[in-house]
């Protein structure tokens, strides 16, 4: 940036915003300006009062509850905004006194330093389908915990279903359906369990469909196509991984991408010693779950057939070279690291980190409008 700019450091809560500013160059005053309200109209006039102070700005906030509102507004206005990581911004660990106005002075400080990662913001056509897959994964959750206070409950009463291992198939609901309590009122509750479990369902479904019905239009659609010739990565699978990650190209090889999503494995080196453990989890869960839950099918032996044909049928030659190079090598690395005694679930997750470089080989290689935030 340039040497004249001003760093502006924002505190952003629910209702007000308070404000810090470090003037420009290295021994520039830092200091603490005032909190002001959330509302727009009380941004603008801050800063209509900083430019005619202060010329050109830059302002940062940390990325929380509040959204990207604040972030669209100032780029609109035509200023330079940064949305930081909470978890990448420093801290010094003996500070024990924390408040709004010391965190946006040390934001101003840190941001004139150059000390801040920024992250990417999505556009609002982007923000709405995120959205609408975040809230199928919280369906998908409400089922989960429905369907495990059920068979808890069936537990404490020595119900145990023995007909098979599978539970919620369809031997399993009809072995369901014939569960009868002598008492009232362990029945009610017992209904009141299933009907929670349909009502979770139901609504898992419902936002299942609006995703389908809503993806065509989505300007990151050809990207959601084009992955899902990776075996493993359906359309619901594709979907979540593309409105998590957004921006492939942002990324500039896959390793970074690999550590964005928490897959890599943490590590404490010092001299010649190198110590590595389990993976970091430092990224995006939501988008890592459905790349381990992805990289199960790759245990058994590589083949293109059944839903994977028909999905693959429309796509680029480029993308399906690409899946049928990642299937085969990783089917292979699957067999290996089992015979190696390795748990099943740490093979899973070594498949899921090589599984994202192929999804980021993909990705960049299919064509898809810019972004406009």
């Amino acid at each position: 940036m340039e040497r004249n700019t001003t760093f502006i450091g924002l505190d952003v809560s629910k209702e007000t915003i308070a404000v810090a500013i470090a003037d420009g160059g290295r021994r520039g005053e830092v200091r603490f300006y005032g909190t002001i309200s959330s509302k727009p109209e009380a941004v603008a006039k801050l800063v209509k009062t900083l430019t005619a102070k202060h010329g050109s700005l830059a302002f940062a906030y940390e990325a929380g509850p509040t959204g990207y509102g604040l972030y669209r507004q100032l780029i609109e206005l035509g200023y330079t905004c940064h949305v930081v990581a909470p978890s990448m911004t420093p801290a010094r660990p003996g500070s024990q006194v924390k408040t709004d106005r010391r965190d946006a002075v040390v934001l101003a400080s840190l941001f004139r330093a150059g000390e801040l990662t920024s992250i990417w913001v999505p556009d609002t056509e982007h923000e709405a389908m995120r959205d609408l897959v975040r809230a199928r994964i919280s369906a998908v959750e409400t089922v989960r915990r429905a369907r495990q206070q059920l068979l808890s409950f069936l537990l404490r009463h020595g119900r145990i279903y023995k007909d098979g291992i599978k539970h919620w198939s369809k031997k399993h609901r009809r072995w369901l359906g014939d569960q009868r309590f002598d008492h009232p009122a362990q029945q009610i509750a017992f209904e009141e369990y299933n009907r929670a479990i349909e009502q979770a369902e139901d609504r898992r479904s419902r936002l299942e469909k609006q995703v389908e019905a809503l993806l065509p239009s989505w300007s990151l659609h050809p990207v959601v196509a084009a992955i899902q010739a990776l075996r493993g990565v359906s359309l619901i699978a594709a979907v979540t991984i593309i409105a998590e990650v957004g921006d492939f190209r942002r990324f500039a090889n896959p390793r970074q991408l690999m550590g964005w999503l928490g897959l890599v494995p943490r590590e404490r080196s010092s001299g010649s010693t190198r110590s590595q453990g389990k993976i970091t989890k430092a990224g995006n869960s939501r988008a890592r779950r459905m790349l381990v839950e992805s990289a199960w099918t790759y245990r058994l032996p590589a083949r293109i057939a059944g839903d994977l044909l028909r999905r693959s049928a429309n796509l680029s030659q480029e993308a399906r070279d690409i899946a049928w190079k990642a299937q085969v090598r990783l089917c292979a690395r699957y067999r290996r690291l089992l015979r190696s005694g390795r748990p099943k679930n740490v093979v899973t997750v070594a498949i899921a980190r090589e599984l994202a470089a192929f999804v980021w080989a993909i990705a960049i290689q299919t064509p898809a409008p810019a972004q406009t935030a």
